[in-house]
Formats: C-alpha cells, structure tokens, sequence
C-alpha cells in the first residue's frame, strides 16, 4: 500500500473543526450585525459612547488575533 492509499482520519476531524469554526464565526458576524444600539462603555478611566457593534466587532478581532497568536505558539512547538 502506498502512503496516499492509507488514510490517518485527522483530516476529517479538522474538516470538522475547521466548519465549526466558520459556523461560529459567521453567527458572530450576524450578531454583531443585529445589534445597533449605542452603548456607554468604561474603558479603563474614561467612559466611551458608541454603538454596540462596534465595541463587539473590537472583541471579536482582538478575540481572533489572540487565538492567532496561540495557535502560531502551539505550531510552533
């Protein structure tokens, strides 16, 4: 049997994370989307006026950069 013929099973199972993952993502983006309304926002001292999905699409990128980052870290090892 050559190696292509043989087949380990991760690749199904990260073809499942990997849509999972975008599932998630995509709801995210949709509730970012619905939610319009301005909020008021304490950021360390000064307090921050603007509307809800801005503040949420901040969280969710600064989310993704830091699961970026341990994920290059992981790799890496």
């Amino acid at each position: 049997m050559s190696p292509k013929d043989v087949s380990s099973g991760t690749t199904n199972a990260f073809a499942s994370a990997r849509i999972a993952v975008i599932v998630l993502a995509i709801l995210a983006v949709v509730f970012i989307c619905v939610n319009t309304a301005e909020v008021t926002i304490r950021v360390i001292i000064p307090k921050v006026t603007m509307p809800l999905w801005a503040a949420l699409l901040g969280v969710f990128l600064a989310g993704g950069l830091c699961g970026a980052y341990l994920f290059r870290r992981r790799a890496a090892r």
